[in-house]
């Protein structure tokens, strides 16, 4: 009990709520390690909370009463991504009207975190690696060298292991970011985290929207502990948001559970039973991972199992479409280009213009949305 009681402690000063032992052990190692200036490499699939466990390591960290600056790697095009992290001098480059400190600058005693560390370019990489081992680093358009003390958190949702074979990521970097390596478990492997989760997040949006709930039925959380969770703990939490607020004070039951769910058992099968092509390009996987997430942008079924057949007809061979049961096909069947973009729009319009969320509705990094905002004229 001492023990429990401990831990509960921890997670409400951390607000890392669950009480599964892969939890437990996230706490163990976060308590371990921010004490140090080890750099650190959180590991996990997108929506796990590593931003909340890099705030946890730095809060416990000697650096505490300096501030931790949050980059998103993917977020800032290749062109700028040296100036926002370095900084530059006036006159650098076009548009540079004025000196600017870079975020290791301004991060300059406390902590930076670096989350999608793996779309960081190769170029960079090399500056960073310079930064972790020395200290050092120069603003664009300056020859001076400059030297920092900043404790790097990373964080990624990519197999950086496997991007080293490929020599998409640097060796000596990755050993060097991976000094002491915190892998999240996804929530489906911690169904005993759900609850607690939904009840945090419930409770919160209860206080925040000052709106009253009437609750689950048994039979509706039978559904939210044994749902799959892609989406992970952002996806509960938009979940609960979302019922929350629609329930117009009745009590949630299955069927409105389900039908708020943006997945179901078995359409993912249903989905994964269309053969994919090895050695396809990177716009045909792009394109491929924009129409599995059209399910997560509240699209219908009979939709989607529509659209993902006229993808398949255009990228591989022709699908059958009798193997469906939905008789609903006579679509006009549109460019894979055009249906991408109306996509892409539709994500921008969901997330009200919100690029990180919609980048990852869409399984995309928010480099990639950035060029398909930038390619199809999307404001």
């Amino acid at each position: 009990m001492v023990v429990l009681n401990k831990y509960k402690k921890i997670q409400e000063s951390l607000g890392i709520i669950g009480r599964s032992e892969g939890i437990r052990e996230v706490i163990e190692q976060i308590m371990s390690v921010a004490p140090t200036n080890i750099s650190v490499l959180i590991t996990g699939e997108s929506g796990v909370g590593k931003e909340i466990v890099a705030k946890a390591i730095h809060q416990l960290s000697p650096r505490n009463g300096k501030q931790m600056i949050s980059v998103n790697m993917g977020a800032i095009p290749e062109g700028l991504l040296e100036s926002e992290l370095f900084g530059h001098e006036r006159g650098a480059f076009t548009g540079a009207i004025a000196m600017k400190k870079g975020y290791f600058e301004l991060a300059d005693g406390g902590t930076i975190f670096l989350d999608e560390i793996g779309e960081t370019p190769l170029q960079t990489q090399v500056k960073l690696l310079r930064v972790l081992e020395t200290g050092e680093f120069m603003r664009v358009g300056s020859g001076a060298l400059r030297k920092v003390s900043v404790r790097v958190i990373a964080a990624t949702n990519r197999d950086l292991s496997s991007m080293v074979q490929h020599n998409q990521f640097r060796k000596d970097l990755y050993y060097r970011l991976k000094a002491v390596s915190i892998n999240i478990p996804p929530l489906r492997q911690r169904r005993e985290d759900i609850l607690p989760l939904m009840e945090h997040f419930l409770n919160e949006t209860i206080r925040e929207n000052k709106i009253e709930f009437a609750g689950f039925t048994p039979d509706a959380l039978s559904i939210i502990e044994n749902y799959h969770w892609p989406g992970n703990i952002r996806e509960l939490k938009n979940f609960v948001e979302s019922v929350t607020v629609l329930s117009a004070g009745k009590k949630v039951n299955a069927e409105f559970v389900r039908s708020h769910l943006k997945y179901y058992e078995e359409e993912p099968e249903t989905i994964s039973a269309l053969p994919m092509r090895v050695n396809k390009s990177v716009d045909q996987t792009e394109r491929e991972l924009i129409y599995k997430a059209l399910l997560s942008l509240g699209v219908e079924m009979r939709e989607m199992k529509a659209i993902l057949v006229d993808l398949h007809n255009q990228i591989h061979q022709p699908v059958n479409r009798g193997d469906f049961e939905d008789a609903s096909w006579n679509r006009e069947v549109q460019p894979i280009e055009e249906m991408e973009k109306q996509m892409v729009k539709r994500a921008m319009q969901k997330f009200h213009g919100n690029k990180r969320k919609a980048a990852n509705a869409l399984k995309i990094s928010e480099r990639t949305l950035y060029r398909k905002l930038k390619e199809y004229e999307i404001e």
